[in-house]
């Protein structure tokens, strides 16, 4: 049996969201509970009436849906209806379960809301290597971030989680390993230099030898020093000529 679901639906327009209601009363197990046609609604709309899903529209007048996402707590899943191709969207690293392209399709929309139940985000970007210019909006603790690939100055390991630290200063955590940030990283600008530890290295300040062949790297803007072994030296020295 499957579960039912409490929708909210956030469009500026009044037809995009009547269509899409339409389109949903022919699941049973989704129930639209609310609308919103700006953020300020659709905040309180979320603390309101706590969705489990969130039809999302990305481009309003005013704050856009992207917005939304950082002026509250998610406990809901995300679907962004957008009328941004494939390709524009892939600019961003989007910690949400689907998106779909306006007019929606029906048949797309039913395959969106069965991965409800195995609640599994769409992995479109996951093998797609980072520029350092790119962008990436994901969920740093509860709250959606943009973040620029050129502001991450370290990424350690935290379980199951990965710590992001930024050159302002800023931290999160999210649900993303280190393989796959090693993987994705620009490796001419990042260097994992323990397998907990992933750093920037535009923002290496010096380097100096320790003991046992181990090196310390001090970064820009952090006092205390991140110890590398010979081996990660080397490949850090390769890196930098």
């Amino acid at each position: 049996m499957k579960k039912s679901y409490r929708a909210l639906v956030v469009d500026d327009e009044r037809l995009a969201r009547k269509d899409l209601i339409s389109l949903l009363d022919a699941f049973e197990n989704i129930t639209v509970v609310g609308e919103a046609d700006d953020v300020p609604s659709a905040v309180k709309a979320m603390e309101k009436l706590n969705p489990d899903v969130v039809f999302l529209d990305i481009q309003m007048p005013g704050d856009s849906g992207f917005d939304l996402l950082e002026k509250v707590e998610i406990e809901a899943q995300i679907i962004f209806v957008t009328a941004y191709d494939e390709h524009a969207i892939r600019a961003f690293e989007v910690n949400a379960l689907d998106y779909l392209l306006k007019p929606v399709n029906p048949d797309r929309l039913k395959k969106t809301l069965d991965k409800l139940e195995s609640r599994e985000p769409v992995d479109r970007a996951r093998t797609r290597a980072l520029q350092y210019e790119d962008l990436l909006f994901l969920m740093l603790g509860r709250h959606f971030k943009f973040l620029k690939v050129g502001s991450i100055l370290t990424i350690t390991a935290a379980g199951d989680y990965s710590e992001v630290l930024t050159t302002d200063g800023s931290k999160g955590l999210t649900l993303k390993s280190m393989k796959e940030w090693e993987i994705r990283l620009p490796p001419q600008h990042f260097l994992r230099i323990h397998r907990s530890t992933i750093i920037n290295m535009e923002f290496i300040d010096r380097v100096e030898e320790w003991f046992n062949y181990s090196f310390k790297v001090y970064l820009k803007g952090i006092e205390e020093p991140y110890v590398i072994s010979r081996r990660y030296a080397i490949r850090l020295k390769d890196k930098l000529g």
